[in-house]
C-alpha cells in the first residue's frame, strides 16, 4: 500500500443472514441440498475509498446506512464478508458507549486498560494520566467503576483517553452527541488542534461540524457510497435528499425577465445552478446591491448596508409564502440564515402568474476576507411545517476584501427592512 495512504478500503461488503425463526438457522446448516432459509441483507455493498495520511474525512448518512458497520470493520471490531481492507497506523476509536472499557473497573483502571489494548505501556500511561484526567474533568468519579457513570461522564473519559494514546488515526462515531455543549466544544477544539498531523474519520449527524472539520465527505446510503467529494458539495446534495427526498435539478437559465417590470437590473440565475422543490414558484433572478439599489456588488468590505433582491415567478397559488436565504463561506459553513417567517414579515397569498420582487435590507456582517455564497428559497406553510417550492443553491457569490486591521473580524448582521412587491 502507498505509504501516504492510511486507510484503503477496496470492494468491501458486509453480509448478514436474516432468519425468520431461530430453527431456520439449524435447518440451513444440516440441509443436504443446501436449501437457503435466510434472507441476505448487505449492511455494506462494494464500498471502496482511500484516506490519505493527515486527511480529515467525514462520513454521513441516515440511520441504517452502514456508517457504524464500516467503522467497526476498519477498527477490527467486525470482519468483512468480502473485499480488501488495509490500515497503516495505530487506530484510536470512540465508537458506541462501552467499546474498549470494562464496566467493573474504575475510570483510572480503564485508562490503563485501554492504553494496554493500544500498545502503550504503563510507564507511558503514567506520563499521560494527569492530562487524561484533567481533560475528562469528571472529578472523583474517576476512582469509581464506570458502570455507575452517566453517558456524558463516560464519553468524557473515553474521548480523553482516545486522543491521549497518540494514535495515527482517530475515529469518532457520533459519541460526542451525548456530551454537554461545553465538552463538545472542548472536543471540537482538540480535534481541530490534532487534525494537522493525524488522520481523522468523523461520523456525525451534525452537518455543521462535518463541514467545519472535514476536508472531504463520504455519503453512505443503504450500504453504498452515493458521493465522495468536498464537504460543501456533498452536504448540499445530502440535505436536499434527506429533507425533500429528491435530487438536485440543474437549471438552465433561459427564462427571460419581463422587461417592463421594475428593478430590471436583477441578474438571471447563473447557468448550471442546482435547485429542488415542488415548483409552485420559481426563483428566476437575484442580485446583491449597495443599499437603496445604488449598484450591484461583487466585492465589498463588510459592515456596509446592502440589499439582497430576488425575482420570483408564481406558477400556482401559494397561500402562506415564506421566502429566505442562507449565506455560507466557500467550504459550505453557514454564516447567516433567515427568512420572512423568522423576521415576522407576513406575506399575503400569491396568485398564479404573479411576479414577486423581494428585497432584504441588512447590514452585511463584519467578517473576515473570503468568498461568500448566497442560496435562496421560497416555501409555503409555517416555519416548522412547510413545503419547499424552490430552493436554489449558490445563486450569488461575493468577495469580502479589506486590508485594514478588521480583515479577520467576525460580526453580526442586523436587518433593517424587507420590501415585497407583487405584480
Amino acid at each position: 500500500m502507498d505509504k501516504d495512504i492510511d486507510i484503503k478500503v477496496e470492494n468491501v461488503s458486509k453480509l448478514y443472514k436474516l432468519y425468520d425463526k431461530p430453527i431456520d438457522r439449524l435447518k440451513e446448516a444440516i440441509n443436504p441440498f443446501r436449501k437457503k432459509y435466510h434472507k441476505a441483507f448487505y449492511a455494506l455493498k462494494d464500498v471502496s475509498f482511500n484516506i490519505r495520511k493527515g486527511e480529515a474525512v467525514g462520513i454521513i448518512g441516515q440511520n441504517g446506512s452502514g456508517k457504524s458497520t464500516l467503522l467497526q470493520i476498519i477498527t477490527g471490531v467486525l470482519s468483512h464478508t468480502s473485499g480488501n481492507l488495509a490500515v497503516n497506523g495505530k487506530i484510536s476509536a470512540l465508537l458506541e458507549l462501552g467499546t474498549g472499557f470494562n464496566p467493573e473497573l474504575t475510570g483510572i483502571e480503564n485508562i490503563y486498560f485501554y492504553g494496554a489494548i493500544m500498545g502503550v505501556n504503563k510507564g507511558e500511561m503514567d506520563k499521560r494520566i494527569d492530562e487524561i484526567i484533567s481533560f475528562a474533568d469528571i472529578g472523583e468519579f474517576v476512582h469509581q467503576p464506570v458502570k455507575v457513570y452517566s453517558s456524558g461522564m463516560f464519553v468524557k473519559l473515553a474521548f480523553s483517553v482516545a486522543i491521549n494514546v497518540q494514535p495515527d488515526i482517530l475515529i469518532v462515531d457520533e459519541a460526542l452527541a451525548v456530551g454537554d455543549i461545553r465538552f463538545q466544544q472542548k472536543c471540537y477544539r482538540k480535534i481541530k488542534e490534532i487534525k494537522t498531523d493525524k488522520t481523522i474519520l468523523f461520523v456525525s449527524h451534525d452537518l455543521g461540524a462535518v463541514t467545519n472539520f472535514c476536508d472531504r465527505v463520504i455519503w453512505l446510503n443503504d450500504g453504498e457510497i452515493i458521493e465522495d467529494d468536498t464537504p460543501a458539495k456533498v452536504i448540499k446534495n445530502y440535505y436536499t435528499y434527506m429533507v425533500y427526498n429528491s435530487e438536485n435539478d440543474i437549471i438552465d437559465s433561459e427564462m427571460a425577465i419581463d422587461e417592463n417590470h421594475s428593478l430590471m437590473d436583477i441578474d438571471p440565475l447563473p447557468e448550471g445552478v442546482a435547485s429542488f422543490g415542488e415548483g409552485a414558484a420559481k426563483i428566476i433572478g437575484a442580485s446583491l446591491f449597495k443599499h437603496k439599489l445604488q449598484s450591484k456588488i461583487k466585492v465589498l468590505e463588510g459592515g456596509e448596508k446592502v440589499d439582497l433582491v430576488a425575482r420570483i415567478k408564481l406558477n400556482d397559488y401559494i397561500d402562506s409564502p415564506i421566502i429566505g436565504f442562507t449565506m455560507k463561506n466557500k467550504i459550505g459553513f453557514t454564516i447567516l440564515s433567515t427568512n420572512t417567517a423568522v423576521l415576522r414579515r407576513n406575506i399575503e397569498p400569491l396568485q398564479k402568474g404573479d411576479t414577486l420582487i423581494v428585497r432584504f435590507s441588512f447590514m452585511f456582517p463584519n467578517i473576515k476576507n473570503d468568498y461568500y455564497i448566497f442560496s435562496l428559497a421560497i416555501a409555503n406553510g409555517t416555519l416548522h411545517n412547510h413545503i419547499q417550492h424552490h430552493w436554489v443553491h449558490d445563486v450569488i457569490i461575493v468577495e469580502v476584501r479589506r486590508n485594514d486591521q478588521f480583515a479577520e473580524c467576525h460580526g453580526l448582521c442586523v436587518f433593517d427592512d424587507i420590501d415585497i412587491e407583487v405584480s
